[in-house]
């Protein structure tokens, strides 16, 4: 059964964590967008999927906002509390550590589920999601934003097309016009246009390149700035739809199942599992670690010890990444190293948080001076 105290101190630390998160995914938002943009404007997927990728790649960055939301949200919560001197009040009024731990421990144990199953689970999930989600709209030119009876841009500036009929599932195209700009090797400029018939929509069997097949129609080739036109008729004409850029930074261990990743025996997958499998500890070592960090005397500036916090989530979170590295270039086959960090961080905190609250030993009396 919950006393008013622990009631009070889970809406308190309760809020302030929400309203951290609130902060935090707007923020995450905002830098996400701006990569998904990129990559629509490189051609790596169309448009029309740009928002599903967005919220996919939000949730998949879940597990790392959490972390610091919950260190940040109990460091401002207590911090609060120790500056208007109520930490002080309830100590004097008989409020030891224990008071303290449990539910800071409740609300710690909350985001350790939370964090673990977005990490484990949640995560990898929305990452496979959204390849999936690219993959499928990449195959149809309907997603890629063509619509029959409106001129469209053809991603990566690569020139406008326009057909007048299309079929439901966007494989299929009635009369076709498309215009395209193109740089020789010399740098000279041509435009190149056809028209056809109708058309039909194909990809390569890698999935790289999308492509339309026009037959029965006409090709104009015109250089800028010279008088050597060409017009040639066809039968077939394929012509690039547009080039699907690879993203680099795709990471395949990432998007494995749990199960999936433990029978993977690959220096990507063992350091991926050690990711997943440290993250709820990591969240759990932040807690502990925000609890000393939080203490401050009432005339202490408000951000006094921010710094000092964001310095310690930063160094430790290096840390960790330095040893998934090392596990990645396969130079380590075990996470122990990250687990060994993890408990030494864990154990300052608790150090640090029992020297704060234990017992000031007396000062010695000095001796009187003899007149």
């Amino acid at each position: 059964m919950l006393s008013i105290l622990d009631r009070y101190f889970l809406r308190e630390l309760g809020q302030t964590i929400a309203a951290t998160t609130i902060v935090l995914v707007a923020i995450f938002a905002g830098t996400s967008f701006a990569g998904v943009l990129k990559q629509v404007a490189n051609g790596s997927f169309p448009a029309s999927v740009m928002f599903q990728v967005l919220g996919l790649n939000m949730l998949d960055g879940l597990a790392t906002l959490l972390m610091l939301a919950g260190f940040l949200g109990v460091l401002f919560g207590l911090g609060r509390m120790y500056r208007e001197s109520e930490m002080h009040v309830l100590a004097s009024s008989g409020m030891g550590p224990r008071q303290l731990l449990r539910p800071v421990a409740i609300l710690g144990a909350v985001l350790v589920v939370l964090v673990g199953a977005v990490s484990l689970w949640l995560g990898p999930w929305a990452a496979r999601t959204s390849d999936a989600l690219i993959a499928a709209a990449n195959r149809s030119v309907i997603a890629a934003g063509l619509d029959a009876g409106r001129f469209t841009e053809l991603p990566g500036k690569g020139g406008i097309i326009f057909v007048d009929s299309l079929s439901r599932d966007g494989s299929l195209l009635g009369k076709t016009f498309i215009a395209t700009e193109r740089v020789a090797k010399d740098g000279s400029h041509a435009v190149k246009v056809a028209t056809a018939k109708h058309g039909q929509l194909y990809q390569e069997s890698n999935g790289d390149g999308r492509f339309v097949a026009l037959y029965d129609g006409w090709q104009y080739e015109v250089p800028l700035g010279a008088d050597n036109w060409r017009k040639m008729r066809y039968e077939r004409n394929d012509t690039s739809l547009s080039s699907i850029q690879s993203d680099d930074d795709n990471d395949p261990a990432h998007e494995l199942g749990l199960f999936a990743l433990m029978r993977t025996d690959s220096a990507d997958a063992r350091a991926e599992f050690a990711g997943r499998t440290i993250a709820p500890a990591m969240m759990l070592v932040l807690v502990m670690l925000a609890l000393p960090l939080s203490r401050q005397s009432p005339r202490e500036p408000r951000f006094g010890r921010l710094l000092l916090a964001i310095l310690s989530f930063y160094f430790y979170y290096v840390m960790l990444a330095l040893c998934r590295g090392q596990i990645m270039r396969d130079r380590w086959h075990h996470s122990t190293a990250l687990w060994l960090i993890s408990a030494l961080v864990f154990g300052l905190g608790v150090w640090m948080f029992r020297r704060q609250y234990a017992p000031r030993r007396p000062r010695a009396a000095g001796q009187a001076v003899a007149p």
